[in-house]
């Protein structure tokens, strides 16, 4: 696999993984959008049908679109480690490129968001004077860019990442032990059912970011996007959705060697 596949492959596959989950998040929150209010449900299965999608597309760079399963197959041995900088390089660069996508795609549903009187309520103090000691630590659309705690409890919340990332890159590696799933395609599809399994099942603590890249990248474009009325983004627990999945492959890894 030469450097070129992995960074077109890593790069617009994740690109498109959070164009289409960072899609689906806008298209649920956002005012004036016609999916506004669709639910948890519609959330899971988007980003499932991100990754399905994504992954798809990444087939040429062996689709990891996540810096946790590339540390997780680098740590199993099916990943060369010299090759892991350009694996997580190019994630990133897709996150932030997918993300900047979702602003352009939603930009009116944005504007009509956060200039809503009671929103801006929310975000400022009176006269429309920005009142920072009123702001929240996460802005009203943050969630269209990266996960957020339901209860801020750190030792929960990295223990539910570490445990989510878990259960994905064990399902990933163990594909190995079926002939013929990965050639066959029937391993993307697989996965992308875990993931929505594991957001169904898992997700309602944090919002199972489960990849450090997806929720990195486009916190850094929440932070730099103009976008009125943002408020916050939260990086007092941007960490623990990068930690805690990198200790969840490499604990992935280590069940995997240690069993299989």
């Amino acid at each position: 696999m030469s450097s070129s596949d992995i960074f077109a492959g890593e790069t617009i596959g994740t690109a498109v993984l959070i164009l289409l989950g960072g899609g689906v998040c806008a298209a649920v929150t956002l005012k004036r959008s016609k999916a506004l209010d669709a639910g948890w449900l519609a959330i899971t299965f988007g980003w499932g049908f991100a990754v399905l999608t994504g992954a798809y597309i990444a087939h040429p760079s062996g689709a990891h679109l996540n810096p946790a399963v590339t540390i997780g197959l680098a740590m199993d041995g099916v990943t060369k480690w010299s090759d892991v900088p350009l694996y997580i390089g190019s994630q990133m660069l897709g996150a932030v490129i997918g993300a900047t996508l979702v602003w352009v795609a939603y930009y009116g549903q944005f504007r009509a968001h956060l200039t809503d009187p009671e929103i801006v309520a929310e975000t400022t103090g009176h006269e429309g004077i920005v009142d920072k000691s009123a702001s929240p630590q996460a802005g009203p659309v943050l969630g269209v860019f990266s996960t957020g705690p339901e209860v801020r409890n750190v030792v929960q919340n990295l223990a539910t990442e570490i445990i989510a990332t878990a259960v994905l890159v064990l399902a990933i590696l163990t594909q190995g032990l079926t002939k013929g799933l990965a050639v066959s395609g029937t391993g993307v599809l697989m996965t992308a059912f875990v993931v929505v399994g594991i957001g169904l099942s898992l997700g309602g603590p944090t919002g199972y970011a489960i990849n450090p890249a997806r929720d990195l990248g486009p916190r850094i474009v929440h932070a730099l996007l103009p976008l009125p009325n943002k408020g916050g983004s939260d990086w007092g627990y941007a960490w623990i959705p990068v930690v805690g999945p990198l200790v969840g492959a490499a604990l992935a890894a280590g069940i995997h060697k240690l069993a299989f």
